[in-house]
């Protein structure tokens, strides 16, 4: 494969990456970065891929309900963080005293019940964006576009090629 055609497949995947970056901010799907961070254009012989990190695919789908990971309660707590949510804080009604102290603050204990009631409901019942049917305008609509895109630009170079060919 030419160098020139290799170039523009490599320009839209890197495209195609910004885009999907600012849909996932404009769709406020952006919590810790993680996710875009994790956004990786890969040159290949014929071209480039466009790799992300394995939750990627929920950004459109959701979370189905079912098995979730151990620590999953810990996975939603560290979501709330990155996304500035803090539960009420549940006071304890004991009293601390020389054979008793508290394990965690107030406010820790407001959070991880609240991480706690939300892991539980997804794990049973899925996401609320799963439960809709999903989105389509993170990467979905972005992909066709991308795919338009360098088939137009690489037949408009076939075009030329084949009208700059000598006829005997």
């Amino acid at each position: 494969m030419s160098d020139y055609w290799k170039n523009i497949i490599i320009e839209e995947i890197l495209s195609l990456k910004d885009r999907i970056a600012a849909n996932i901010v404009s769709t406020k799907q952006n919590a810790s970065g993680r996710t875009i961070q994790s956004l990786e254009v890969i040159e290949t012989e014929s071209g480039a891929q466009l790799w992300g990190r394995s939750p990627f695919g929920t950004l459109e789908t959701g979370r189905k309900p079912g098995k979730v990971p151990n620590n999953f309660r810990d996975i939603i707590l560290q979501w709330m963080k990155d996304k500035g949510i803090k539960a009420t804080a549940i006071p304890y009604i004991r009293k601390p005293s020389d054979k008793w102290q508290p394990k965690y603050t107030p406010q820790q204990r407001g959070d991880y019940s609240l991480a706690g009631a939300i892991a539980y409901k997804i794990q049973t019942e899925g996401t609320s964006n799963y439960k809709m049917g999903g989105r389509d305008d993170v990467y979905s609509n972005e992909i066709p576009n991308t795919i338009n895109s360098i088939s137009q630009k690489l037949l408009g170079l076939f075009t030329t090629e084949v009208e700059n060919i000598p006829l005997n």
